[in-house]
């Protein structure tokens, strides 16, 4: 049976274009170059290449989800120490696979397979449902662990018994805030074993036709206290998701068309992911899977959750040293905003490695399917419900009216515009965050700015500690404008005469037990790249084919991952704010505190 039409119009997003031209490309370099036949879980003929330090020296040792205050640290060749946790080599050093990606995309057609989880996060223990669409007689799952695993990206970790397809019923449309879901009957359950790693996987689904598509599944542990939280940014996927012919950007017209006018202003987890949008896997492939990539191949200190998570359980920031918000995490709760503001008040560090973060006021709703599983954004105030009886609920943009808080006061940087392609410009090379680089102010990284930019804006509310590390002139739909890098910290209220850097910190910053540098109830360290295109440029090398994992840029990717390392040394160390204040030095830049003019678009712009 015929669905809604997902084709979605052409954006000027680049890494929608990204993601597109890739799934037309792929196919070909699998299906020739790689030598990878049918649904084998095995790479065959493939040598992967020795990628520098991928074997760091260790301190210690722990095992997975061990609850303890001892913190293990390794030191990478460069001389970088950073938090670690063997478990995470040891899962890395697995025989890994390139199986988790989709063969031949372009000959795949929309609609020959789909589904969706009941679960957008799940722990060991819990039982997984999932919802199949397919034209195909029968299909089976292959659940792949994403990592790094000798540079081929993903292991499997389990594989379904082969079930019969089933063809799903038209969703439903909610006609004045057009939302699209998916009422479908159950395929298949499993339950999430010991054997299931925390982190984040693609769920293959494969029919018995060769039909082939990816849900995306986050193995999450509430209990862990590792030092760096990666969060993915699902709200900001499902924002952006065509399924169905509407998003919270467009939605169809007739005779074919899209428009602003018909988005939805509630969009449903209980749908698939548009086929175009790397078959299925979302954004998850372009703007946070490299991020994830070299975590996992450096063995950090690492758990997984999604923005949903933070959104649910915000408190559990606190068990963490740094969350990690990827490449476009742009729709925010209450909430998960609240949380991540605690968080950095009581020492934990946040590092932004986008742009356009924190713009979109969400709220959430339930669905058949349980709580949280509707996102809610009307983006023009007035059409809210809730516009003058609950204003601070209300879904329009964060900067804006009727109850008005800019992101800024959260990360520093403000959201300017979208469109830009230019260099990342050095200003403050004295900084911790490019020790070891050998970079120079006014040195310049090419096309590391782009598509969606930040800057700094001192009238607006927020940090007025901020140092700005990169200065980078755009032109971003005609119009002259910045894209800043910035750092900043959150004031330390207690003494902390003896703190010091690097692994002598034992222990969370929030715990009440002792450490080295006392107990500290402020000191997070927040750092903003000020670019979507940062994730991007972090391809370290491997075998996956580069329209999937882009490869190193040269004079660009050896300076940004020496970058990385220093944050991942720095924050996760402990409250960033204790051992690396930031020295302001915005007014080098912005004299007079005028800064530049923040960027007035439609409600509907990207």
């Amino acid at each position: 049976m015929e669905h809604p039409s997902e084709n979605p119009l052409e954006c000027p997003l680049d890494r929608r274009k990204f993601l597109e031209t890739a799934a037309g490309v792929v196919g070909a370099s699998l299906t020739s170059g790689l030598g990878i036949s049918g649904c084998s879980n095995e790479t065959k003929n493939i040598k992967p290449r020795k990628l520098k330090g991928t074997k760091p020296k260790s301190t210690s040792t722990t095992k997975p989800n061990q609850l303890t205050e001892e913190q293990q640290f390794t030191t990478l060749p460069d001389g970088v120490t950073v938090p670690s946790a063997s478990w995470v080599s040891t899962e890395n050093a697995k025989p890994g696979s390139l199986g988790w990606i989709v063969e031949t995309p372009h000959l795949q057609p929309p609609h020959n397979i789909s589904g969706f989880s009941n679960k957008i996060s799940a722990q060991v223990g819990e039982t997984v449902t999932l919802y199949v669409n397919t034209v195909a007689k029968s299909f089976h799952v292959d659940a792949y662990r994403m990592g790094y695993y000798q540079g081929l990206g993903g292991r499997l970790i389990w594989r379904s018994p082969e079930m019969a397809g089933q063809i799903q019923p038209p969703p439903t449309f909610t006609r004045g805030i057009n939302m699209v879901e998916c009422h479908w009957a159950p395929s298949l359950s499993f339950q999430i074993k010991s054997d299931w790693p925390e982190g984040d996987y693609l769920l293959k689904l494969i029919g018995s036709g060769g039909e082939q598509r990816h849900i995306p599944l986050c193995i999450r542990n509430d209990t862990s206290k590792a030092a760096f939280v990666i969060q993915n940014c699902v709200t900001t996927w499902q924002a952006y998701n065509r399924w169905g012919g509407y998003s919270l950007y467009l939605g169809a017209t007739p005779g074919g068309g899209a428009s602003f006018a018909n988005r939805s202003r509630i969009v449903s987890f209980d749908r698939p992911y548009t086929y175009s949008w790397a078959q299925g896997a979302a954004d998850f492939v372009g703007n946070e899977f490299p991020v994830v990539f070299l975590a996992e191949k450096l063995g950090l200190d690492v758990t997984y959750w999604t923005d949903v998570d933070l959104a649910l359980r915000p408190e559990l920031l606190k068990n963490h040293r740094c969350l990690f918000s990827l490449g476009h995490d742009e729709y925010w709760s209450q909430s998960m905003r609240q949380g991540a503001i605690n968080a950095r008040d009581a020492g934990v560090n946040l590092a932004f490695l986008g742009a356009n973060a924190c713009y979109r006021h969400i709220r959430f709703e339930s669905s058949p399917l349980g709580p949280y599983r509707r996102v809610v954004c009307y983006k023009v105030a007035s059409e809210d419900p809730l516009y003058r009886v609950d204003n601070a609920r209300v879904t329009a943009n964060w900067p804006a009216g009727p109850d008005p808080r800019p992101e800024s006061t959260l990360i520093g940087d403000m959201y300017q515009s979208y469109g830009a392609k230019a260099p990342l410009v050095v200003v403050d090379a004295s900084s911790w965050v490019f020790r070891g680089t050998g970079l120079k102010n006014g040195q310049a990284l090419p096309n590391v700015v782009g598509s969606e930019f930040d800057a700094y804006v001192p009238s607006l509310p927020g940090p007025k500690n901020i140092q700005i590390l990169s200065h980078s002139p755009v032109v971003a739909l005609g119009k002259h404008s910045f894209s800043d890098a910035t750092y900043y910290s959150v004031p330390i209220p207690v003494t902390t005469a003896n703190a010091t850097a690097g692994p002598t910190f034992t222990g969370p910053p929030f715990t009440n037990s002792p450490t080295s540098m006392g107990t500290t109830t402020g000191g997070g360290g927040v750092f903003a790249s000020g670019t979507a295109w940062w994730i991007s440029k972090l391809g370290a090398g491997s075998i996956i084919p580069n329209l999937i994992l882009p490869g190193p840029v040269p004079g660009v990717t050896e300076y940004l991952l020496r970058v990385m390392e220093n944050i991942f040394s720095v924050f996760g160390a402990g409250p960033a704010g204790i051992t690396h204040p930031s020295i302001p030095n915005w007014q080098i830049f912005y004299p007079g505190g005028k800064g530049i003019t923040p960027q007035n678009y439609s409600p509907g712009s990207l």
